[in-house]
This record gives C-alpha cells, sequence and structure tokens, in this order.
C-alpha cells in the first residue's frame, strides 16, 4: 500500500516548492537508493501535471572509489556532462538518501577541492541555483535515524511531520517578521556565555518556507560586515567536511572573529583561516519549524529548530548579501529555548524574543503553538 505521506510531500514538492508546469522538464536526482520511492511518485505526479521527468542516480560509494584517484581533467569531463543536463531542464529536486553521511571522510582534501571546483560549483551553484527551480531535501533512512538516536519508524514520523507542515500558513506567518527586519537598524543577543551585537540596516531579509529546502523553515538576513561586536558560545554540536565540533567560542571586533575556540580549537581555526572572508558573518537566521524541536546533526534540519537562530561565519546569501565572500558557509546554531539555557533577541532595543518564543503581539502567529 502507498504511503499517502510520500505522496503529499512529492506534491508539496512539484506544487509549492518549484510550481512545475505542464510541458517543463525536471531532473529528479537520487543521492543514495534509498529516496527511489519518493522519486518514483515525483515521476508519477510530475507525468500527470504534464511535464517530462528525467532521473539520475549517484552513489557515494562509487564516487569515492573515482575521487581517490581522480585527476582535474577527469573531473572537468565529468561536469561537463553533468552540465549539458543541467542546462537542459527548468526544475531541479535533490534527494540524500546515503546509507553512511561519512563515505567521503578520509578522501584527500586536494581530491575534495578539485570535486567542489569543478563540479559542484559549475554544475550546482553556477548553473542549477542560478537557472533552474530547485528544491534539495533528505530522505528517511537507516542512516539518518541512527545519527537522530531514533528507530527508523521513530523517524520516518519525525521525517513527515517536519517536512509536510503547512509552509503555506508559514510563509503568510513569515511576513510580519520580514517587515520587522527590513526595518530593523541594531540587533542584541543575549544568552548563556554570550553577548552579541550587530547592524542588519539595509540588509534585505528572507523567508525561507519550503521554496528551496525541505524542511524549511527560517527568516534570515545578514550583520553589516563590519558591525559585529561582543562574544557567543553556540550550544549544539556542528560538523564541517566530516570533523564534529563542540562548545565553539567565537569573539568578534568590527566584524571578525578575531578569538575563536571548541573542543578542537587548532582545526576550528585552519577553517576560518580558509580565506578572508571566513572569519567574517554571512547570514543571521532564525529558525521556526515547529516540529524540529533539538538537533540531529544534519544541517538542513539544525538550522530550522523552533527557538534558535543560526550566525553562519563565510559566504553570504545572495538574497540577503552583505557583500561577504568566502568558499565556506557554515551555518552554526544556537538554541535560546528554556532547555538550551534560554536567551534573548532585541530589535532596536525592544526585546522580540525570549528564552525562544517571541514575545511581541505581533509576532506570536510564529511560535511553534501557532504554525502546528
Amino acid at each position: 500500500m502507498k504511503d499517502k505521506r510520500i505522496e503529499k510531500l512529492a506534491n508539496n514538492l512539484l506544487n509549492h516548492s518549484i510550481s512545475l508546469q505542464p510541458n517543463e522538464d525536471i531532473l529528479i536526482e537520487v543521492l543514495g537508493e534509498d529516496g527511489i520511492p519518493l522519486a518514483k511518485e515525483l515521476i508519477v505526479q510530475a507525468e500527470k501535471i504534464g511535464a517530462r521527468a528525467y532521473f539520475n542516480i549517484i552513489d557515494y560509494e562509487i564516487l569515492r572509489a573515482m575521487l581517490k584517484n581522480c585527476t582535474e581533467e577527469q573531473i572537468k569531463r565529468y561536469a561537463k556532462f553533468d552540465l549539458v543536463r543541467m542546462k537542459d531542464v527548468d526544475c531541479y529536486i535533490g534527494i540524500r538518501a546515503t546509507k553512511n553521511i561519512a563515505e567521503l571522510n578520509g578522501i584527500e582534501n586536494e581530491k575534495i577541492e578539485l570535486y567542489n571546483k569543478y563540479y559542484t560549483l559549475p554544475v550546482h551553484f553556477e548553473e542549477r541555483v542560478k537557472n533552474t527551480r530547485w528544491c534539495i531535501l533528505r530522505y528517511p533512512n537507516n542512516s539518518m535515524a541512527q545519527m537522530s538516536n531514533m528507530s527508523l519508524e521513530e523517524f520516518e514520523d519525525f521525517y513527515f511531520d517536519v517536512c509536510n507542515v503547512d509552509y503555506d500558513k508559514m510563509s503568510k506567518s513569515m511576513d510580519v517578521l520580514v517587515n520587522l527586519m527590513n526595518k530593523t537598524d541594531k540587533v542584541h543577543i543575549i544568552g548563556k556565555e554570550t553577548d552579541l551585537t550587530f547592524s542588519i540596516k539595509g540588509i534585505p531579509a528572507e523567508k525561507y518556507c519550503g521554496n528551496f529546502n525541505i524542511p524549511d523553515g527560517e527568516v534570515a538576513s545578514a550583520p553589516i560586515k563590519d558591525s559585529v561586536n561582543g562574544y557567543i558560545t553556540y550550544n549544539t554540536e556542528t560538523s564541517y567536511n566530516g570533523k564534529k565540533f563542540n562548545n565553539i567560542k567565537f569573539e568578534f571586533e568590527n566584524g571578525k572573529i578575531i578569538k575563536a575556540t571548541a573542543n578542537d580549537t587548532e582545526e576550528l581555526n585552519k577553517i576560518l583561516d580558509t580565506d578572508e572572508g571566513a572569519r567574517y558573518i554571512g547570514e543571521f537566521a532564525v529558525g521556526l519549524n515547529p516540529y524540529v524541536e533539538k538537533p540531529i546533526g544534519d544541517t538542513l534540519f539544525d538550522e530550522k529548530v523552533k527557538g534558535s537562530f543560526h550566525f553562519t561565519p563565510g559566504d553570504s546569501l545572495e538574497e540577503s548579501d552583505n557583500g561577504n565572500r568566502s568558499s565556506i558557509h557554515w551555518d552554526i546554531v544556537m538554541i535560546q529555548t528554556p532547555e538550551y539555557g534560554g536567551g534573548e533577541i532585541w530589535f532596536d532595543d525592544v526585546l522580540v524574543r525570549k528564552d525562544g518564543k517571541f514575545v511581541l503581539d505581533e509576532l506570536k502567529c510564529l511560535n511553534p503553538e501557532n504554525l502546528e
């Protein structure tokens, strides 16, 4: 019997996320065979719409074998084939369902950099992101369930609750916060071992409600590049290129991270020294998904935790551009619900959110109980 939750998710992806139209071409890319059930349903529904569906399956074990001894020319040719296909489609949905999230760990950094520079950058960031209507999501499997310390059944229930939230309702509710952030100059964030000030004046706020990522639920802006002062201590685990970090603390002076510590301070600073922009913040965003209550070790979920915000070293988003350029974009999350130590967010000396809940009447529509 077909899982109605998969049907609903496919419908939301095609009609809400990418607005697929008759006579359009869509590429459905599956990273790991566990995502095939959703891919099949997407193809069925795309054809009912009157669109033409194509698919590609990427196996990370095979990708690993290629990357271990790849050459620059090899990666360029590999990208050339996929770039032609990407240019020929109107829409793209990418489904990640790898059996081992660490499958590419241990590959030489030089090889990963070749892959990122000559495949990921031209095929995805330059072509797919800029020239198609696209959406990226995970798909529940044993790997993700284990990472989340849940049984597969528990994780599937959690996943479909999170991903099938009413994004139309969320979108309408977000407009009030977007408008407020667009009028805000000074932001002050207080929390456990955290006291930050910065300005978002003139940086457009953008809502993310199921159009590019599933799950979704955040409103993002960015600080004026040199305006960040103070310090922040993140209270969630995060990873970068397979390396896990805890207890990250940044100290800022005129926008720049002048001191950074963590469980592996040396490795953290190597990442922040990647380029000049890596020590500046490219995004400030508020997490709003009512069903994501705690981090599970996957950024796509963790940055949406209700009552959280993320403060991101590295490249700025195109929609909320503060001019910072970097090859990294590292969404690190701080949760401000009481269970995580609480905290406050102030806009222009007005308390906006306390202990993870909005206190302004016009923003209470964004509290979890009003979005479920």
